[in-house]
């Protein structure tokens, strides 16, 4: 019996995808509420604080580029396994991978926090507002101790998703933007006798929440029946160590840059709209805020897809594999299209949710019409990365991703945002046709790597 007999694509897509997505709007619910406390501190307080959150996540996101093939090697551990007739025979193999990615999680994070610290004074070099800048980097250096704990949840993430059993990551993730909220008001207004801390409150509140979300997803791990027999980080018997880390990091590489050439695309262009002004970035931190929440349910939308790909590929069941990236890429477009009906019907009111600053709104209304576009092309090519990760195809995406974003993104943002007069919003537009390219390359390949291994 092949496992695509134990239910159709949509059910396993769904029953995978159901608690990642659920966890990425709790993330999304846990930024949404700092972007709403630094828009309460002032238009530069919110401009200070998201430059400092998208440089935060540029290197969260190569972090956890590094390790997110653990979830696909877990999973394909376990297809060969069951193909094989041996289930226990994977728990080498699981064990080492879950290992080797604390290893990378935490070279990763502390190199990732060192580079936070020096970028709050090298980006005096790229234009950006001084002040700006000034509210920054205390920010930079509250958000930098939170990344080790931050890509050690990612590990045991994608250790649970791998092994199908992700749901304790729901409870865990909602706790974590009530106890966001709670500490946003405590360090920023000095609420429950500590002392005001401003901006740089919500730096440091973000890496408390990063710390205890890793201890809880660890807990609930170890007391899960079938997670707890595997997860050893006690070195063993099997391929761990050097191999184990070497094989990670070839699979791993590649997505980091990937996901790194993505999120550069974004922060490159934060900073070439941060020339235009305060308000200006002020506008793009809402409006990325608000296409971040689709970004990230497509993104539990991804990691689905990937690992029900890595198993039928295991599995030799292609043709399962290909209905579970169609259904992946449906649920994607009926999502954003659900959303930019919202954005559409009204952006005023959608937009002062975050911001009273009416100068600010008026800047992101206009980026906002560009968004309900751009967030299909954001999705699809998101849900393509995941596609290709499932067949072990790495490398391609990062190439793909210098060619859609670098090549064809970038230099339209610039032409119309700078030369062509248009700022922010031609700026936009750039990062439109970026991602829609990105997206159909993506998409071509994978249906090409899918039909030579059938």
């Amino acid at each position: 019996m092949t496992f695509s007999a134990h239910g159709s694509a949509g059910r396993q897509l769904a029953a995978l995808a159901t608690p990642i997505v659920l966890t990425q709007l709790a993330q999304v619910a846990l930024t949404t509420t700092d972007t709403v406390m630094m828009g309460l501190l002032g238009t530069e307080a919110l401009a200070a604080g998201g430059l400092a959150v998208v440089l935060f996540n540029q290197l969260r996101t190569m972090g956890v580029g590094l390790v997110t093939a653990v979830g696909n090697q877990v999973a394909t551990a376990e297809a060969r396994a069951e193909a094989a007739g041996d289930p226990r025979s994977a728990q080498a193999t699981i064990t080492s991978a879950v290992r080797a990615g604390f290893v990378v999680a935490t070279a990763a994070g502390v190199l990732g926090g060192a580079v936070m610290l020096s970028l709050g004074y090298a980006l005096s070099w790229f234009g950006q507002d001084p002040g700006v800048l000034a509210g920054a980097r205390p920010v930079l250096a509250a958000l930098a101790p939170g990344l080790v704990p931050c890509l050690w949840f990612q590990v045991i993430r994608q250790f649970t998703v791998g092994m199908r059993r992700p749901q304790a990551l729901v409870w865990i993730t909602i706790g974590s933007v009530a106890l966001n909220a709670g500490l946003d008001w405590a360090f920023v207004t000095g609420g429950a006798g500590l002392a005001a801390l401003g901006l740089p409150g919500i730096g440091l509140a973000t890496s408390i929440v990063h710390l205890l979300s890793f201890a809880a997803l660890l807990l609930a791990a170890r007391r899960d029946p079938i997670l707890a027999p595997v997860l050893s980080l006690k070195r063993g018997r099997g391929p761990s160590g050097q191999p184990a880390v070497r094989r990670l990091l070839s699979l791993g590489v590649p997505i980091a840059a990937t996901y790194g050439s993505e999120a550069g695309f974004f922060s490159v262009v934060a900073l070439l709209i941060g020339s235009f002004g305060p308000a200006a970035l002020a506008a793009h931190t809402v409006v990325n805020q608000l296409v971040y929440i689709v970004f990230q349910v497509s993104v539990g939308i991804s990691h689905g897809a990937s690992i029900l790909v890595s198993r039928h590929r295991a599995h030799a069941d292609r043709a399962t594999a290909a209905k579970v990236a169609r259904t992946a890429l449906a649920s994607g477009t009926v999502l954003a299209a659900a959303i930019a009906a919202v954005y559409l019907a009204a952006p005023t009111r959608l937009l002062q949710l975050f911001t009273a600053e009416s100068s600010t709104v008026s800047a992101a209304i206009p980026l906002l019409a560009v968004a309900a576009v751009l967030q299909f092309a954001d999705s699809a090519q998101n849900i393509g990365v995941g596609l290709l990760r499932g067949l072990d195809d790495t490398r391609g995406s990062f190439r793909i991703s210098l060619i859609g974003y670098w090549a064809i993104g970038l230099p339209v943002a610039f032409l119309l945002g700078v030369p062509a007069g248009w700022g922010a919003t031609g700026v936009w537009i750039g990062l439109a046709t970026g991602l829609t390219a990105t997206a159909a390359l993506l998409l071509r390949r994978f249906a090409a790597g899918l039909h030579r291994e059938a």
